[in-house]
């Protein structure tokens, strides 16, 4: 028979993605958590895991298991609860961001699904937070959005480019645009984190620059303070742009990034019924406007209504009216 210790160690990896780490958090040994996994995949009768030395990953008998194990740790909180008065569970939401958004973006995004959920955020990159929206540890993810999303539901947030970020001080701060070979003798600051990093340095080595770098920071609060302190320069969305720097316009350099909400149908459906995508775009287009200076502002575009519908999943299509 099933029982609910088998249910929270099955949730335990299928979150942690790692038997040492579930182990931890559910303060067990990896060998009693192993042997519970294994009872429960001989009870099913079908292995819910795929196991290797890197990586723990859902089968799809698994993958399909999963729901079916969150309803019933939901209903067993539920029942452990009931005629105690107690809160509602919570998180009720996951929700995953990619660190390269702004603090005043995300909290426009997230401040809107706060009056419909209690909402636990979990960061990392892109390929990271789509692996957790694919396992269903997070219901969706800003991130993003690639040109086409068959997997998910995505819906368009906003767009912006990429810019060079210069102090304001700077000799081309306050120029035209410029050519990359202007920057040939500028010592540069390079954002890890970047989401075109290896399209940015082909793009400068085509164009004979190869410069110093002064940082390589995963942290674009830190990559951004040091332009502003004159430390060096560096690529960057234009939503990132921090008093004290200035975005100038590179001849060639025509980067862009949408950014989206990418999540799993069920969570979808309760974005658009809640109404949550007008009260977020609102929210961004106040928060644009305010953060940033009359020069690039325009720059960044909220979505209205939605991306190309060329380029929307069928997800999306079928849930916006």
């Amino acid at each position: 028979m099933i029982k609910r210790h088998h249910i929270r160690q099955f949730l335990g990896v299928a979150d942690a993605g790692s038997f040492v780490q579930a182990a931890a958090r559910l303060h067990i040994t990896q060998p009693s958590l192993s042997a519970g996994i294994a009872e429960l995949e001989r009870l099913v009768g079908t292995r819910l895991f795929v196991r290797n030395r890197r990586h723990i990953r859902l089968t799809e008998a698994g993958g399909a298991f999963l729901p079916l194990a969150r309803d019933l740790e939901r209903a067993f909180r539920a029942a452990d609860g009931f005629g105690r008065g107690s809160s509602p569970e919570w998180p009720a939401l996951r929700l995953g961001a990619i660190r390269t958004i702004s603090d005043v973006a995300l909290a426009a995004v997230v401040a809107p699904m706060l009056r419909s959920f209690g909402v636990e955020l979990v960061e990392g990159t892109d390929q990271e937070l789509r692996s957790a929206l694919a396992s269903g540890r997070i219901a969706g993810a800003v991130t993003v959005l690639r040109d086409s999303e068959p997997d998910f539901a995505a819906f368009g947030l906003w767009d912006e480019p990429y810019r060079m970020i210069v102090p304001t001080g700077h000799r081309l701060a306050h120029g035209a645009v410029v050519a990359a070979e202007d920057l040939a003798s500028e010592i540069m600051i390079a954002r890890r984190a970047c989401e075109v990093l290896d399209e940015t340095s082909r793009f400068f080595t085509a164009a004979g620059v190869r410069p110093r770098f002064a940082l390589r920071s995963e942290s674009d609060d830190r990559c951004l303070a040091m332009v502003a302190a004159g430390l060096g320069i560096t690529t960057a969305p234009v939503s990132l742009v921090v008093s004290g720097t200035v975005p100038i316009d590179v001849a060639g350099y025509g980067f862009c990034r949408s950014i989206g909400l990418v999540c799993e149908p069920g969570f979808a459906q309760s974005v658009v019924q809640a109404g949550l995508l007008t009260a977020i775009r609102d929210d961004l287009k106040a928060c644009m406007a305010s953060a940033h200076g009359v020069r690039h502002r325009q720059d960044v575009q909220v979505c209205a209504e939605r991306r190309n519908p060329a380029s929307l999943s069928s997800k999306e299509s079928k849930l916006l009216p």
